[in-house]
């Protein structure tokens, strides 16, 4: 009944920028946080950045004061403004939304960062 779809994933070369957007849809009911997570090839997938309803955020040390998190409630959807992009956040790139009746995640989009 709550599906996301993602996109702005692509190829940037390092120090470069990009913007990702994931549009919730459905039965969303005000009160949920909406966050960004990655999986790298190989490795276990890890949190990047959450966002309330509230609009309280938090981020992961690796990429706190490079990526800012965002939301438009009107639209149900949230953004992650990459910056300063290291070749090291090279990964799949997935979406998540989730309060007390839900728990979706989005089908993911891949971020590619050349050196």
């Amino acid at each position: 009944q709550v599906q996301v779809v993602e996109s702005g994933g692509g190829l940037v070369q390092a120090g470069g920028s990009l913007r990702l957007s994931c549009a919730a849809s459905g039965s969303i009911y005000s009160g949920n946080v909406m966050g960004w997570y990655r999986q790298a090839p190989g490795k276990q997938r890890e949190f990047v950045a959450r966002i309330t309803s509230g609009e309280s955020t938090n981020y992961a040390d690796s990429v706190k004061g490079r990526f800012t998190i965002s939301r438009d409630n009107a639209k149900n959807t949230v953004y992650l403004q990459m910056n300063s992009l290291k070749p090291e956040d090279t990964a799949v790139y997935y979406c998540n939304v989730r309060n007390w009746r839900y728990d979706v995640w989005g089908q993911g989009t891949q971020v590619t960062v050349s050196s």
